[in-house]
């Protein structure tokens, strides 16, 4: 097994000179664009920014008849489906966490504003999940659109929450020479890694 590159603190990383400056859009695949529009716009309160269509993807020449639609948020920032002529449905998750674990955040401004919002999912007839509190670092609350995406609307509890840059590398190089150490001995590595989060919560949320 190949050894992985030693990941550096940031501080210790040479500066780059281009850093993406905001999200522009995430793009997703619906079937239904009527009641995404109707989603985006009516519930989630997100102006219709702009729309495209045409019988060929520009950026790779297929003959995909396509509706792409695009919603904005406060920031500028937005979120994007594309509706495909007779595009079959996409194949089941091989594991739930993959419905689990593939979602899009969104930010709110306050824990009242958190309330508020699903207080108006649950009216709007959507089914929620949470709030939920993540160690401190932000809280959440969880649905789904028309097309099945999990969509999180989530408050910072800690200002600092997309600022541990240090700690963040020091738990990425502890993940990966956990995992790539039990390999090299021929141990689970999942077993390692389990063993290891209980250690770490141990210390850290103790």
């Amino acid at each position: 097994m190949p050894q992985r590159e030693v990941i550096l603190p940031m501080a210790m990383k040479p500066k780059r000179a281009l850093t993406p400056r905001m999200l522009n859009h995430l793009a997703y695949v619906t079937h239904d664009v009527a009641a995404t529009a109707d989603f985006y716009t009516r519930v989630l309160g997100m102006e219709l920014a702009s729309t495209i269509f045409d019988d060929q993807v520009p950026s790779t020449g297929d003959a995909y008849p396509y509706f792409h639609i695009f919603f904005r948020m406060a920031d500028g920032s937005t979120i994007a489906f594309f509706e495909c002529i007779d595009l079959p449905p996409a194949a089941r998750a091989t594991h739930p966490a993959y419905d689990t674990f593939n979602h899009v955040a969104l930010q709110v401004g306050s824990r009242a504003e958190l309330a508020r919002w699903r207080a108006w999912l649950a009216e709007c007839g959507v089914e929620v999940l949470g709030p939920v509190d993540h160690k401190g670092l932000v809280e959440s609350v969880y649905f789904r659109d028309p097309n099945g995406i999990r969509l999180e609307l989530t408050v910072p509890l800690d200002r600092a929450w997309n600022r541990h840059t240090r700690q963040g590398y020091a738990d990425l190089k502890l993940w990966v020479d956990t995992k790539e150490k039990a390999r090299r001995e021929g141990r689970d590595p999942g077993a390692a890694l389990r063993a290891m989060i209980r250690d770490v919560k141990k210390k850290r949320y103790a």
